[in-house]
């Protein structure tokens, strides 16, 4: 990450003052046919997921697998989570990117695992374009870590964490079923009692030139399923059927992509979703994103169940779950790479 410091933090840099364009290692050359549009995205009803009437739930299983299946990406309303407790969170991260830019290094870390993380971009030694992003990275379970300040933020952190991880252990017993496998085989094959959980804060401020920069080049990601929420401020795109929509979210609700060992486990029935995130000249712009994986021991394949049936093969070779994080995050950032190299050609 040493290499990480001679390029200002992002935020430093916005903040400069007449800055009035982007450096040129931001500069990110999109796809002239591309657009970006409005859509009617798939909307969960947690409530109706965890109901006890069986009707209700088997409904909402199904437009969970339907949702995982055509976009790998949901809006998840009615979920449990207080907005207070969302709206602190997200206030006490803008905490700590406020914090002075003179004690942010001793949250620099020493390599991809570091239980804290504190950079800019994506990876930024080994980036050809930069991000026009910072990010704070904590490893919350199966151990939890915590930056001592903001104290806001450690305060709060662990009530976030552990209710975002009751949402994700009640999908992955609904995705085990709408898979037609038992409640718990997800959680038993990949170990999620000892699941990894990252919060991942991040910062994105204003950009003189936003048509020229990307927030977070596209991309999809590991583990299962990332949770994500924001502030008033848009620019989270995901792309379907090629085009690139517009997420815009009711209040209140949490945005869900679908990670790629998901598409490992499913045997290729549910694909991780690509996403990226815009910038804008006006206002910053902070989200909140809880990734969900399997326990770092967990040698990831499709589930077995899956594959025994005469004439069905494993799509996906199996691949230890800290052995693909290490690769992919130590590398850039460049869609869906990482995947493609545990997929078994036909």
């Amino acid at each position: 990450m040493a290499a990480a410091r001679s390029i200002s933090c992002v935020k430093h840099l916005a903040e400069s003052p007449n800055l009035s364009s982007i450096p040129t290692n931001y500069i990110y050359h999109t796809d002239p046919a591309e657009t970006e549009v409005e859509a009617s995205i798939p909307v969960i009803d947690f409530s109706l997921l965890t109901s006890h009437n069986p009707l209700h739930k088997a409904k909402a299983i199904h437009d969970l697998d339907q949702a995982c299946q055509d976009w790998g990406f949901f809006i998840l309303v009615n979920h449990g989570m207080p907005e207070e407790l969302r709206q602190g969170v997200l206030e006490a991260a803008a905490e700590f990117f406020n914090l002075p830019e003179a004690e942010k290094p001793e949250f620099e870390p020493e390599n991809v695992l570091s239980p804290i993380r504190y950079g800019t971009s994506f990876n930024a030694a080994t980036d050809n374009v930069f991000c026009w992003r910072d990010f704070l990275k904590v490893f919350v379970h199966p151990h939890f870590t915590s930056p001592h300040k903001p104290q806001s933020l450690r305060q709060l952190l662990p009530e976030y964490c552990e209710r975002s991880r009751d949402v994700v252990s009640k999908l992955s017993k609904a995705i085990s079923q709408s898979l037609g496998l038992e409640e718990t085989e997800m959680e038993t094959e990949l170990e999620l009692r000892s699941s990894l959980q990252i919060f991942v804060a991040n910062y994105y401020p204003r950009c003189p030139n936003p048509e020229a920069a990307m927030g977070i080049l596209p991309h999809s990601d590991h583990g299962l399923f990332t949770l994500l929420i924001q502030n008033d401020v848009g620019g989270l795109q995901i792309q379907h059927h090629q085009r690139w929509f517009n997420v815009n979210p009711p209040p209140n609700s949490i945005l869900v992509n679908t990670g790629d060992h998901l598409e490992i486990f499913s045997n290729g029935k549910y694909k991780s979703v690509l996403h990226r995130a815009v910038v804008n000249d006006k206002t910053a712009r902070i989200s909140i994103a809880m990734a969900n994986g399997p326990s770092l021991d967990a040698v990831v394949a499709p589930a077995r169940r899956l594959v025994e049936g005469e004439g069905v093969v494993a799509a996906y070779a199996a691949m230890k779950y800290k052995d693909y994080l290490l690769e992919q995050q130590s590398g850039q950032l460049d869609g869906k790479t990482m995947l493609k190299r545990v997929r078994i050609q036909d």
